[in-house]
């Protein structure tokens, strides 16, 4: 076994740690310091902390000269209230580990400490913990910080765990696996007026009910080709909770999902074109903001490759189950950088889904994760 029983005991405990104490995008503080104390103890050649804002990584030198690997973790937390009953669950009001997060970073620990055990043969093995993924911020922040102008991987790998895929098992497949998607914030703004008078006013009541049942009919899902669209509302708001106020303000949010970019392009036109036509028609001014922006991510062939012989030395059963999927990851901006790939670690069938207040990490998967990282680091660098 590439780690003893008390070795991964620890590491367990370790993730534990790290799902009492989450922070949200670009707040990863405390979990960057956990994780550079780590890095440190696992004698890594060289750690860089502040990268695109909390993200550090920990670099392990070979002898010889080869290519660069970068294996990539996540730091950040969700804003979503816990509601398990497990003795590590969330001290955090409001805010949880609820998509695994904290079990990607102990997988990059596990493969830490087997690195500080026994340096690649040749080049250099990287492993990047990196902030504000859940925010679609994070990968971009990292690959504009000029720190990672110096590292300039060939191949960069990561992984995340799926719930609905058999525990242990993994899909994987080239070309498109995860959707481009926006967040669209749709501000009316019109005059309010006393509840007496309406008439006074400029009210967006008849723009907001028309807009959640249009915009979403811009897209309504099916099947995952390159034609696909999906609008969906997440927030709406009128006017402010009183009897006294007809409304002046008001705001629809909705998430803008398609499997490819160019579409999502096309998309944005057709519901910019559709809120200015009705805003418009009712004499309302109209503000759009674009926040949680995420391309679609897509693996590159060669780096797949170098996965499915990992997963094969390993003994892992794999296939493309449920790829393209309609979740969106911000890892493929990695791709116009670098080799990169992603695989999808199941979680179990009857698994809490990610983003639920009851879902947890399965401890199970640390061991299966690193063990097909180090081989895939194993085979590149030896």
């Amino acid at each position: 076994m590439f780690l003893a029983e008390r070795e991964l005991t620890e590491l367990i405990a370790w993730r534990h740690e790290l799902h009492r104490k989450p922070e949200l995008s670009g707040q990863e503080e405390k979990t960057a310091q956990a994780v550079q104390e780590l890095l440190h103890a696992t004698g890594a050649d060289e750690v860089v902390t502040g990268l695109g804002g909390h993200g550090l990584l920990g670099i392990y030198q070979g002898d010889a000269l080869g290519p660069t690997i970068m294996l990539r973790a996540e730091l950040d937390g969700l804003p979503i209230q816990e509601i398990s009953a497990l003795p590590y669950r969330s001290s955090v009001p409001g805010k949880a580990h609820l998509c695994g997060h904290d079990g990607h970073m102990t997988i990059l620990a596990a493969v830490a400490r087997c690195l500080g055990r026994q340096r690649p043969q040749r080049g250099r093995a990287i492993l990047l913990f990196q902030p504000a993924e859940e925010d679609g911020s994070g990968a971009a922040a990292v690959l504009a910080d000029e720190k990672f102008d110096q590292i300039k991987p060939d191949f960069v790998f990561s992984l995340h765990n799926l719930p609905g895929l058999p525990l242990g098992q993994v899909s994987i497949a080239e070309g498109l696996v995860n959707c481009a998607s926006r967040g669209m914030q749709i501000k009316l703004s019109g005059r309010t007026s006393h509840a007496s008078s309406p008439e006074l006013g400029v009210s967006p009541q008849a723009a907001i009910a028309r807009l959640l049942g249009d915009i979403g009919a811009l897209g309504r899902g099916g099947a995952l080709d390159e034609e696909f669209s999906m609008v969906t509302v997440t927030h709406a708001r009128l006017g402010e909770p009183a009897f006294g106020i007809s409304p002046g303000q008001a705001e629809v949010w909705a998430t803008l999902r398609t499997l490819t970019d160019s579409k999502m392009d096309a998309l944005r036109a057709q519901a910019e074109s559709l809120v200015q036509s009705v805003a418009a028609s009712e004499e309302l001014k109209a503000e759009i903001l674009y926040r949680d922006v995420f391309n679609h991510c897509m693996n590159d062939a060669e780096a797949v490759v170098h996965l499915r012989n990992a997963l094969d030395a390993e003994g892992v059963q794999y296939s493309g189950q449920g790829l393209p999927m309609r979740g969106s990851e911000d890892f493929g901006r990695f791709n116009y950088r670098s080799k990169a790939a992603m695989f999808f670690l199941g979680a179990g069938t009857l698994h809490p889904g990610l983003h639920q207040p009851d879902y947890d990490f399965p401890d199970e998967l640390i061991e299966i994760g690193s063990r097909v990282f180090i081989r895939a680091l194993r085979n590149l660098l030896g």
